[in-house]
Formats: structure tokens, sequence, C-alpha cells
């Protein structure tokens, strides 16, 4: 089905100007030059159009924009890393570009509660080392790790490659800082694990991309680091075969995820540095477990199927 969009309200210099004041001069970029990097994503395959991108560095910040876009009726489009490749982070209609970048702080990392919160910006790596470096690990780990943002993350519920022991990153989360459209800041920065004191809002805006308001902060869960990681590479007849090797892994680290991770990953680059240097193995598929441990599930293709190392997973919108 087309949906016919209507067309975006023209920003007009004064109201440019005010949402300048906000932000200030530094972060309210107009030129066209400095605007092309937000409106196109790595694959080149999504292409928008937008007078204007604001940097707020601060949850009161985006509070006044969302404000002010709403009562002249401004369409907004949150980006964190930019990083997505379905679009979901492109402003396709001439909206507004609400960079999320530099709200890049750790507020607080607590060992007891083994709890962090962070901004929406701070990148994924990023809050990986910091909870590295408190002996704690923060697990969701993907690709575009180096450049993508919690927020982000967050706002489309990614996944990633130890999804089946540690959850989604809608797991991941215990709470979240949100603006609405109104402006009207939800602060439910919670590091309770068990909290009955009403209503869930936290999972409505967990994988909503931003449709019912922006998140600019998230508390997010830590868990033991590994102390030790011992690597096999195990060959398997079939899927079925690897959910079984899957099941031991788990049953041996006696449910455990810091034991035992268990994730299944398509790796063509591993793919094709191994089975074309033995195209005779007699194993389709064939398993990476690392024990702390991650599972990862490799396909094998005919040598002719020319696959490229470098290509990379579709659907993946970590924005």
């Amino acid at each position: 089905m087309n949906i016919v969009q209507p067309a975006a309200p023209v920003l007009s210099p004064e109201l440019i100007a005010r949402f300048r004041e906000i932000v200030g001069d530094k972060y309210a970029v107009t030129e066209a030059a400095d605007i092309a990097p937000y409106l196109t994503e790595e694959r080149n395959l999504y292409h928008g159009r937008s007078p204007l991108v604001l940097r707020p560095g601060s949850t009161a910040e985006v509070s006044a924009i969302c404000k002010l876009a709403t009562e002249h009726r401004i369409a907004l489009v949150p980006q964190g890393g930019n990083t997505g490749l379905v679009g979901g982070q492109t402003p396709h209609n001439g909206e507004v570009v609400v960079s999320m970048r530099r709200m890049d702080r750790v507020r607080d990392i607590d060992t007891a509660s083994n709890t962090m919160t962070c901004e929406a910006g701070m990148v994924l790596q990023i809050a990986q080392q910091r909870a590295g470096e408190v002996d704690r690990l923060f697990p969701l780990s993907l690709g575009a790790e180096g450049s993508c943002t919690i927020g982000g993350n967050l706002s489309t519920n990614a996944g990633g490659t130890t999804a089946l022991a540690y959850g989604v990153a809608r797991e991941m989360a215990l709470g979240l800082e949100v603006v609405l459209a109104d402006g009207r800041i939800l602060n439910a920065l919670s590091k309770l694990k068990k909290d009955n004191t009403g209503y869930d809002l936290r999972n409505l805006f967990i994988g909503a991309e931003g449709t019912l308001g922006i998140i600019t902060a998230a508390t997010l869960k830590l868990f033991p680091k590994p102390r030790a990681m011992e690597t096999a590479f195990v060959g398997l007849k079939s899927p079925a075969d690897a959910l079984k090797l899957l099941a031991i892994a788990q049953k041996r680290g006696r449910g455990q995820p810091h034991q035992f991770r268990t994730a299944f990953r398509y790796r063509r680059r591993f793919q094709r540095a191994s089975w074309h240097r033995h195209p005779r193995s007699p194993h389709r598929q064939a398993s990476l477990v690392r024990a702390d441990g991650t599972v990862v599930l490799a396909r094998r293709r005919p040598r002719h199927a020319g696959i490229d190392p470098g290509a990379g997973p579709r659907g993946n919108n970590h924005r």
C-alpha cells in the first residue's frame, strides 16, 4: 500500500532562529554540505532531505525542541549513530533531524546493583568499555558497535550476537528517560529488577523507533565479567544438530549466561576462509563455541556460490 505523506511545513527563518537558540549556533546545522551525512545511510540506499539538523546536548534541550516543534506542527526524526540499514533514521519527507550524538555521558555506574545509567548518544562500544573498567560486562554486541548508539539500540530493540543468552536490547534495559512529543519528560530511570508500581511504560518506547518519544537516557543491566574464554570449532551436519549443541552448552553451563553464551550468527567471512580450504568437508554446518562461550552458526555453501566475504546482514536498523 502506498501512503501519501503530506508536505512538511516550510521552516521560516524566524522558526529556524528559535530552534538555534535552544541548542546554540554551533549545534544547529543548516548548510547543505554539513547536513548531507545525516541524510543517507551506509549502503547509500536511502536518501532523505532536511532543512535543519539539531544536535542537543541535554534532556532539557530535547524537551524544548519537541515543545517548539509540536507548537508549529514540525515533524522530527531522532537519529543516533546513523548505522541503520532500513532507513528508519532517514528524514524522508523533509523533517528536522534531531541528532543525539552529543548526549554521550555516563551518569552513573553502580556495581552494587550491576547497572549503568548513560545517555542515549553513547556509542555501544564505549558503553562496553566503561562496563569493563569496573569488571562488568554489558553484553549487547553487533557489527556496528563502534558507531551505533545506546538510544538507537533501544529504539530498534537491537539483537546482536548474544541475544539467546542475554536477550535483546529490551531485556538489557531497566529504565528509561524519554522526552514526549509535547516536551514533557518521562523519568523512569529505575534500577529495580522487580518493579510492580504501575504500567511498564519503558517497553512502549523500546522498539518504537522514536515514534512515541525520544529516548534520552537509559539504565542498563550489567553482568559479571567472564574470567576466561576457550574456543572450539565444531563440524555439524544440520541446523538441528546445532540446536542440540546449543542445548548441551546451556546444560553444561548450568544455565548461567556468564558461563556459556549461546548466540547464532551467520559468518560468511569465516565460511570462505575455512570451507574453501576444505571443500570436501562432510559438514554442512559449523558452530564456533566459546566457553564462556558463544555458539556461532555458519552454513556451508558450494564453492562456486561466489560469496562476498565483505557482505553484511540485511534488516539491521541499529541506527
